[in-house]
Formats: C-alpha cells, sequence, structure tokens
C-alpha cells in the first residue's frame, strides 16, 4: 500500500510534530541565545554594538553556509539521521562556546555550531511534507514554526534572566545544556521516515547528479521570489531584535536590563501567528496571506517609532506575528513548490536566503543604528519589508494559481 503520510490526530503525527518541536527548541534556542545578553557581551568585552551582534551573526552565517551540504547529505542517510547528527554536534559545540577566552575564539564556536545546527532548517520541512497528508501540510509547518518561535523564545528568555546576575557566560550555557535535553527527545519521539528512503535517487548518482538537483530549484523565479522573503524579512526581524534593547535601555526609554530581557515574551506571537496563518493559507491562499503578513510587519515597525514603551511593545507584537505568519508560509511553500526529488534543497535554499539576512543585515543595520538614529533604523526595516511585498505581489501572484504551486499540491 502506497504511503500518503500521517493524518492528523493520529500517533505518528503528534509524534513527529512534538518531535519536530523538541528539534526547534534544540537548534533556536541556542542559535539565538546570545541575542538577550549583547548588551552584557558589548560592555564586558568593550565592543560595539554591532560588533557584539557578531555572535549572533556568526552563528547564522554558519547555518547558511551548511543548510545546502546538510540537505544532500539527508538524501544520502536520511531525513532523521540527519538532523539527529546535526542537532548532537551543535549541543557539544554550545556548551564550549561561553567557555571561551577570547571573543575571537568564541565567533569561530559560534560558526562551526551554526554550521551543525543547520541539519534541522535544511531538512525538517522537506521531511515534514514527505511525512503528512497533503491537505495538512501548510497546517502542519505552521505548527512546526510554532516550535522554532519557543526555542528561539526560551534561548532568550533563559540566557537574559540568568546572565544578569551570573554573567553572559552562565547564561548561555544554561541555554546548552537545555537544548542538551531537547536533542534526546527529539531522537526519541521523532518517527522514522515512510515517505523518503535514503539513497533512492538514480543508481550511480554521482555528486555531479546531485548538484543538478540543487540547481534545479534556482531556475523558478517564484522559488527564487520565496528565497527572496527569507533573505529580506529575516534580515529585518533579526536587526530589531538585536538592537532594540540597545534603543530601549537608552533615552526617553531608560528600561532596565530585566525588563528589556521580557521584551522577547513578544515570540509568544509568532507562536499563535505561524499555525494561524498555515490554516488561512489552506483556505485562502498562500499568496494573500504572505502579503497581508508583510503588512503587518511594516505597521508594527512604523509602531515602534513611538517615544512611548506601551506602543513600542504594541510595535514589536504586531512585528512579530506579522514575521512568524509570513515564514509560516514562505518556508513551507518551497518544498511544496519544488518536485518530489528536490524538495530538500528548495527547502535548504529557502533557509540559505533566510540566515544569509540574517547574517548580514543582523550586522549591517547596526552600523546603520550606531552612525545614525533609531529613525532611519526603522526606515530601513520597513524598506526590507517593502520589497518583499512587491517582489511577492509581481512573481507569486500570479503564479499561486497554477501547478505546482497550487494550494494543496
Amino acid at each position: 500500500m502506497t504511503f500518503t503520510g500521517h493524518a492528523p490526530g493520529s500517533t505518528p503525527y503528534r509524534r513527529l510534530i512534538v518531535g519536530l518541536f523538541f528539534a526547534g527548541i534544540a537548534t533556536f534556542a541556542q542559535l539565538y541565545s546570545p541575542q538577550a545578553v549583547l548588551p552584557q557581551l558589548s560592555a564586558e568585552l568593550g565592543v560595539s554594538p554591532a560588533t557584539a551582534a557578531l555572535t549572533v551573526s556568526a552563528a547564522t552565517l554558519g547555518l547558511a553556509a551548511a543548510v545546502i551540504p546538510w540537505s544532500l547529505v539527508a538524501d544520502r542517510i536520511g531525513r532523521v539521521p540527519a538532523m539527529g547528527i546535526g542537532v548532537l554536534a551543535a549541543t557539544v559545540l554550545g556548551l564550549l562556546a561561553p567557555l571561551s577566552p577570547t571573543l575571537e575564539m568564541l565567533l569561530l564556536l559560534r560558526l562551526l555550531e551554526g554550521m551543525a545546527l543547520g541539519a534541522v532548517p535544511a531538512v525538517a520541512l522537506a521531511y515534514l511534507s514527505e511525512e503528512v497528508e497533503v491537505r495538512s501540510a501548510a497546517a502542519a509547518a505552521g505548527s512546526y514554526i510554532a516550535g522554532t518561535t519557543v526555542g528561539g523564545l526560551l534561548g532568550r528568555i533563559a540566557s537574559g534572566i540568568v546572565g544578569e546576575p551570573a554573567g553572559w557566560r552562565i547564561g548561555m550555557w544554561t541555554v546548552a545544556a537545555i537544548c542538551a535535553v531537547a536533542a534526546v527527545l527529539f531522537l526519541w519521539l521523532t518517527p522514522r521516515a515512510r515517505g523518503f528512503v535514503p539513497g533512492r535517487m538514480r543508481a550511480g548518482e554521482d555528486t555531479v547528479g546531485m548538484l543538478t538537483r540543487l540547481v534545479v530549484p534556482l531556475r523558478s523565479a517564484a522559488l527564487l521570489v520565496l528565497y527572496a522573503q527569507g533573505f529580506l524579512l529575516m534580515g529585518a526581524f533579526v536587526a530589531v531584535y538585536n538592537y532594540l534593547g540597545f534603543h530601549l535601555a537608552g533615552a526617553p526609554f531608560s528600561l532596565p536590563a530585566w525588563f528589556v530581557t521580557l521584551l522577547f515574551l513578544a515570540y509568544l506571537a509568532g507562536t499563535v501567528s505561524s499555525p494561524w496563518a498555515g490554516v488561512l493559507a489552506s483556505r485562502f491562499g498562500r499568496h494573500p496571506v504572505l502579503v497581508g503578513a508583510t503588512g503587518v510587519m511594516a505597521i508594527g515597525a512604523l509602531l515602534m517609532l513611538a517615544g512611548v514603551t506601551a506602543v513600542v511593545l504594541l510595535g514589536l507584537l504586531l512585528f512579530t506575528a506579522g514575521f512568524f505568519g509570513a515564514h509560516a508560509v514562505a518556508s513551507g511553500w518551497a518544498p511544496v513548490a519544488a518536485g518530489p526529488t528536490t524538495r530538500a534543497q528548495a527547502s535548504s535554499l529557502y533557509y540559505f536566503g533566510y540566515y544569509a539576512g540574517s547574517s548580514l543585515f543582523g550586522w549591517a543595520l547596526g552600523i546603520v543604528f550606531g552612525s545614525a538614529d533609531w529613525s532611519w533604523f526603522v526606515v530601513a526595516i520597513v524598506g526590507l519589508c517593502g520589497v518583499a511585498a512587491a517582489l511577492s505581489s509581481g512573481v507569486l501572484r500570479d503564479a499561486a494559481g497554477a501547478h505546482p504551486l497550487r494550494d494543496g499540491d
């Protein structure tokens, strides 16, 4: 009997979703754990905010560089084994990184940690699209993205709360220890793949053949625009969370460090918006939900121009909800848009753009923040959202109604 995917409500489906939830914690908690302690790290090491933010960018750069190789590895050894190896290696590196005696060593270990972490985002959505029923793919992708928001939130909150009294090193180490537990739960819960068999590619396929499958998604204009969504929107998102703490610690807000750490609770808006966006995309189509979520991001960014803390917080909630809604749609669309033999590559290319944007804009917009002011920083953020929406409207609107980008395929 041909396997058509696990049905919602079944035990394997629940184990898959919960297993990937813990994979998201193990990945994204340690990926962003320095973000909550950037002001402390900057002060202790005597470096600028942009330089301190390199501890985040180094990991995301490593992840961006590794997602494509990991997708090729996953085709050879299997989806779950590839993710398991990556998560376990990253956990070991995450435990070592806070012990670094110098900034240079810290950045090197963070780079290697990011390369190991690339296994999960490179493979998870391809694995999910192959293991659940087609009609449930968008909603399941939204549930997975919701799990990544919990991981990102946990990493930031834990490192910030522990790091304020104990120092940024202990804060980051605590997160790495939590991730070790999450990695074990992921390996225990996640069911073996049934929709994909390692090595099922053509007999005798060599590296050239594998690279050919990598090039195929790059020939699709619609897929290129989906990759651009990740590049631009993730760049804007990480930049806001990198530098908002510095902004709110200064005049006219002068908020204490503990309060700035709690700002990361805004991530819960993404936990809600991700599955909601998946459900709306299944009902109304992916393109309108993608554009609408990007518009919510831009509105939220503009509200953060206010000099009133409550308005800034509202803006952050809208910005976060909009981002995760857009990301849930775009990331889940990429593997569905690709053919069955290139799904892992299509997903990994999306995450390559996603984390390349995080690395580039997470650092570069720090220069804008440091040399200009917050207003120009927000203008740049809104500009990134505008370019993403324009590209989406110009290409994806027409592609959404044509096979293979039709919802439900």
